[in-house]
């Protein structure tokens, strides 16, 4: 790997720590103050809003800028959001704006590995960037649910500054405060990401138009993108097996905080643990996807996703914690090692098809309208009363039907359009061999 890609991985690390502190933070906030159960369900679709409005400009925007740049920027805006939240805007509007800078910031992280690696380190390099965000959400949820604790939150608390009233008077409040410090230094840390000699592709410039004008002309492009994606034969089949993945797992984190509350009777502090505990077994799973898989062979894993789907419903039976730990590892095992040889594929024939920006922006508004979907339905039916164990069923039943089905329609291409698949089964081996 070059040394540039483990700026881009601590930088990523740091974000993403943050990123999964302030959610644990931002459910404790609404928690204590009494707001409608809908609203901290309602937390994981607000955050996926900005992916899913500025899909169409900024994978445009991060492939006119260099990478870096446009990770900083976006991160500076993660750090508003968080001062929005201290302030007292309501704090599913601050979290929304927390989410419009990762929305910009992941084309950049995830477009800059096709500048900087060669097709036969994509796997190796999703698995490394998968892994440390797994690794981020373990650290960051268990780091949220510290903040939160007693001990610390009192010792928090305890700092005054003279003749000043920072207002500062929870523990959640108190949680923001450092994590607005964690997003600085990813800030700094995006200051040296180096720039890759990949030619920009600058944004629309007609003087006749003013610019807005400019930037609308960019829709139809994303338009045609999005179209290119679905209709080649793999790209459709890892999009689709990408955005049911993240769908659910976006959603899957709140509602295991919910479980966990039904099931075990923990606090939010207490069932943090157990969302890092599925990501800890997703971040082996995807340390074993970077060892073991091949970027021709990623269709290979599809069934995995099957028998994610009928564990998820396994859940409603589990009623005691050290059932519930290895059973959640195990999880989350299947999920790394099912994601990251499909996003490494998507990854790829996005960026034969359109370039690296441009592709995971379509890739981002598919996976995070899946979350928004999904998680605004979630939020809908939490406030007319559904449990956590009826929301386990419906969720587990939609990925393994749904992945069933993704298996289907990828035999069917290779039974209709057997010449067109073995091409591009062929042309991705070749490119994985003669890059390596």
């Amino acid at each position: 790997m070059k040394r540039g890609f483990y700026t881009i991985m601590v930088a990523q690390f740091v974000s993403s720590l943050a990123d999964n502190a302030l959610f644990v933070a931002a459910v404790e906030l609404l928690k204590t103050s009494a707001c409608p159960a809908w609203q901290p369900a309602a937390l994981v679709p607000m955050f996926a809003l900005f992916y899913v409005i500025l899909a169409p400009f900024v994978g445009a925007y991060a492939d006119a800028k260099p990478k870096g740049e446009v990770m900083f920027s976006s991160n500076a805006i993660k750090v508003v959001g968080c001062l929005l939240m201290l302030f007292g805007l309501q704090p599913l509007v601050a979290y929304a704006v927390v989410g419009l800078g990762a929305a910009a910031y992941s084309p950049a992280k995830y477009g800059i590995l096709t500048e900087l690696l060669p097709p036969s380190q994509l796997v190796k390099a999703n698995g490394w960037i998968e892994g440390l965000t797994i690794a981020s959400i373990i650290l960051g949820v268990m780091l949220g649910g510290q903040l939160l604790s007693v001990n610390v939150s009192s010792w928090l608390l305890s700092w005054d500054f003279p003749l000043i009233d920072t207002h500062i008077d929870t523990p959640a409040l108190a949680a923001v405060v450092i994590i607005v410090m964690l997003y600085g230094v990813a800030v700094w840390l995006n200051t040296m990401i180096p720039v890759t000699n990949v030619p920009l592709r600058p944004l629309p410039n007609d003087p006749a138009k003013n610019r807005l004008q400019n930037l609308w002309t960019l829709a139809p492009d994303f338009l045609e993108c999005n179209r290119s994606l679905w209709r080649d034969k793999l790209g459709q089949i890892s999009l689709s097996t990408t955005t049911l993945f993240w769908g659910v797992s976006g959603n899957l984190r709140y509602i295991v905080l919910a479980w966990s509350a039904a099931a075990l009777s923990y606090s939010t502090s207490q069932a943090s643990s157990l969302v890092g505990v599925v990501a800890l077994g997703t971040a082996v799973g995807a340390v074993l996807a970077s060892i073991k898989m091949k970027l021709g062979q990623a269709t290979r894993v599809i069934p995995l996703g099957i028998a994610m789907g009928l564990m998820v419903l396994g859940m409603n039976t589990i009623r005691n914690v050290w059932i519930a730990a290895p059973f959640l590892v195990l999880l989350g095992g299947l999920g790394g090692f099912l994601v990251v040889p499909m996003n490494a594929l998507l990854q790829h024939r996005g960026a034969v098809l359109m370039g690296g920006g441009r592709s995971i922006a379509v890739q981002n508004f598919n996976e995070q309208a899946c979350i928004l979907a999904l998680g605004g339905g979630y939020a809908l039916l939490t406030g007319l009363g559904l449990s956590a164990y009826e929301a386990l069923t419906g969720f587990g039943t939609l990925v393994a039907l749904m992945m069933w089905w993704i298996k289907r329609w990828h035999d069917s291409n290779l039974a209709l359009y057997p010449q067109e698949m073995q091409k591009l089964l062929e042309q991705t081996s070749l490119h994985e061999q003669t890059e390596d």
